[in-house]
């Protein structure tokens, strides 16, 4: 890796994937904060406040409304793309978060929840844009600055660590929505449309930075034919005038791109060929949202408020959760390519399992045993670090692996778009889901995480140095 590569990867992943993770944590902190603003609104408008039923509805789509914006982003960022490139794709992404960050920053001054709305929903459609589901090996923006075929071709050996790459940057987004929430930073009332609009930074940084970079080689000669271009681009890319070799190359995948008949979803969903590796796609994706991990996300400060952690401490608890989850990210990112992509999934999931259970178990018995309190805490830390060490990233890497270039961009769509439903569907049911079950409510995401590594065990393959014929004949 050159450094102009280098620094382009960090580029992308820190105006993407690292927004990405600030944006699902910001709302945790200042949840007390943002519902009294509900309701202070809602009674001088009306004349009297909101129903506590309603109130939580209003929140609940307040955070889970980030999501359906991520899921028509990501729907949208081939029109995107083909309108504006890959760096003005990036650029007016990047604007959206300044709009945003301008809705949510005045809402207090306006007196508008509605602005909130708005602004979490236009960080999410920024979201689904700029990562479809926040994996790097197939993110359209970031994939398209490696000058090689396909891509990744010559960096097969780091195949596996770029792909976790971006999962580190989310969870250095939500460490960094933590630190600021502290009480001594912005976790007090009067700083919260701050908090939530601070998005436009690291939108700002990768607006100004993004000017330093020429434009995609493999955009500039794949899809606009732009030889001369691409040739500037990859001698500024690649630190040499010889990259005689490597348009070649280039060329030769866009010969191959021209003669190749792209799949539809609803043909790849139809495909006999490839139903088990479709279906393996489906199970990883949705069952990485649907573990819980959108629930500890978004509402971790009500989680330890329910296990009777001192309020004062919550703030600082999860704060240490949030290096947990860095140190959790890192191991994953540097032992995927010796332990391989099944090992870490699968303990992942194992371990958010029984961490849920833990949390159910820790609830109940909490009145009868103090202690059991911080069992929740540390049931909670194994949630968050099961999560990071396979189920956030390796789930991306292995829809790259299981299917061929023809078939891999609708296999992205399908997996995308579950993806974003279900982050939706937890963010959205889970305050509901607690006042309706309780401490038991913690067993669904529990038989999920272990029916999801069952079938991990039992059908998917070890894609790890694997070609596509050999891990098709596995399923065969």
């Amino acid at each position: 890796l050159t450094f102009p590569l280098l620094s382009v990867t960090l580029l992308v992943s820190f105006g993407s994937s690292m927004l990405y993770g600030y944006n699902l944590a910001v709302v945790n902190s200042p949840a007390v904060h943002i519902k009294a603003f509900y309701n202070a609104t809602w009674s001088h408008r009306y004349g009297h406040g909101l129903a506590p039923e309603l109130l939580t509805l209003l929140y609940s789509l307040t955070v889970s409304i980030f999501a359906l914006g991520g899921l028509v982003g990501s729907l949208l960022v081939g029109v995107l793309v083909e309108r504006y490139g890959r760096k003005g794709a990036l650029s007016r992404s990047a604007l959206l978060v300044l709009l945003a960050g301008g809705f949510m920053g005045f809402s207090q001054e306006v007196g508008s929840p509605e602005m909130v709305i708005v602004g979490r929903s236009i960080t999410g459609l920024h979201s689904g844009r700029c990562c479809l589901g926040c994996g790097a090996l197939h993110d359209p923006f970031l994939m398209a600055w490696f000058p090689f075929p396909g891509g990744w071709r010559r960096l097969h050996n780091l195949r596996g660590f770029l792909g976790l790459m971006p999962s580190i940057f989310i969870c250095l987004g939500v460490f960094f929505a933590q630190i600021l929430g502290l009480p001594e930073l912005l976790g007090e009332e009067r700083f919260w449309p701050l908090f939530l609009s601070m998005v436009v930074v690291p939108a700002s940084l990768q607006l100004l930075l993004l000017h330093c970079f020429p434009e995609s080689p493999r955009y500039l000669l794949i899809e606009r034919n732009d030889i001369c271009g691409a040739t500037k681009a990859l001698c500024r890319f690649l630190g040499t005038p010889d990259v005689q070799d490597v348009i070649e190359e280039m060329k030769e995948e866009q010969q191959s791109l021209s003669s190749m008949e792209m799949v539809s979803v609803w043909q790849l969903l139809r495909d006999r060929s490839v139903r088990w590796q479709t279906l393996s796609v489906m199970v990883v994706n949705a069952g990485m949202q649907l573990s819980g991990i959108d629930a500890i996300w978004f509402y971790t400060n009500t989680i330890f408020e329910n296990a009777e952690i001192p309020v004062s401490q919550i703030p600082y608890t999860t704060v240490g959760t949030g290096v947990i989850e860095v140190v959790a990210g890192l191991i994953g990112c540097f032992t995927i390519e010796k332990l391989g992509r099944r090992p870490l999934i699968i303990t992942g999931f194992c371990i958010m399992g029984i961490s849920s259970a833990g949390i159910t178990t820790s609830l109940l018995l909490q009145t009868t045993l103090p202690w059991m309190r911080y069992v929740g805490v540390t049931c909670v830390v194994g949630i968050i670090a099961g999560f990071c060490i396979g189920p956030a990233g390796v789930p991306f890497l292995m829809t790259a692996e299981l299917f061929t270039q023809s078939h891999r961009p609708a296999a992205y769509i399908v997996g995308g778009s579950l993806n974003w439903i279900c982050n939706f569907t937890v963010g959205f049911i889970f305050p509901f889901l607690q006042m309706s079950a309780g401490a038991f409510c913690y067993l669904v995401f529990c038989g999920i995480c272990l029916l999801v590594a069952l079938y991990i065990y039992i059908i998917i393959p070890e894609t790890k140095n694997k070609t596509f014929m050999e891990i098709s004949h596995i399923f065969a």
